[in-house]
């Protein structure tokens, strides 16, 4: 039987606020997450794993537009520019979750949103038009927030799971923490073709980072 794809598709704040430190760690966290996704993808021979990203400041861009297998991906820095126009990152990506473009026979995308801040435009907007296509709806979505400034509100609505939290990353080591929770339980919850179900992801062992307490000098 031919494998289904599964689209991964990371939605990164790179507004100013993420400037210096955690950009750098969030671009080492993905980066270094990838060789664990292959590994993932390799052990759910049936599922195709494909990834691409989303970045949004003043406007929302395609970073990797194209899928990409993930054997094949190579991961581009980010960097940062402006505000946090979520709405318009969330609205690029709706686009995408129609069928077509979208296969019929595709698995579950996955929806990872980091961010660190506020809302600067119309968010609510872009989230009501993920969640009127098919595949928005069927997401298998996560969110990280980074430090103690992130918006928790919208990211848990985001997430439209009362049983789901978003991960907190208050420090690099949980930042590299959530990003590989994120790649690997994400896509397991998303490999597994489960009929009449609900998310997968929310029957996921859960195990968000803890900050160590030597962690404490490095909290953003």
């Amino acid at each position: 039987m031919a494998n289904r794809p599964v689209h991964f598709i990371w939605l990164l704040d790179c507004s100013y606020s993420m400037q210096g430190e955690k950009i750098a760690r969030l671009n080492y966290a993905i980066r270094e997450s990838v060789p664990e996704m292959r590994s993932v993808a390799h052990d759910n021979p049936a599922a195709q794993l494909l990834l691409r990203t989303v970045t949004f400041s003043t406007t929302a861009k395609w970073h990797h537009q194209t899928p990409v297998p993930v054997d094949d991906f190579t991961w581009q820095d980010v960097e940062v520019d402006g505000m946090t126009n979520l709405g318009e990152a969330l609205s690029l990506v709706s686009r995408e979750l129609q069928s077509p473009p979208m296969p019929q026979r595709a698995l579950k995308p996955v929806l990872a949103l980091v961010s660190d801040g506020v809302p600067t435009d119309d968010w609510k907007a872009g989230l009501k038009a993920v969640d009127a296509t098919p595949w928005g709806r069927k997401a298998v979505r996560v969110a990280i927030a980074i430090g103690h400034d992130a918006d928790r509100s919208v990211l848990q609505e985001f997430l439209a799971n009362p049983e789901l939290q978003p991960l907190d990353a208050n420090s690099p080591k949980q930042l590299a923490a959530a990003i590989r929770w994120a790649s690997t339980a994400a896509v397991k919850a998303a490999s597994q073709p489960v009929a009449g179900s609900a998310d997968p992801l929310a029957k996921q062992p859960f195990a968000p980072p803890v900050l160590d307490d030597d962690d404490e000098d490095d909290v953003w």
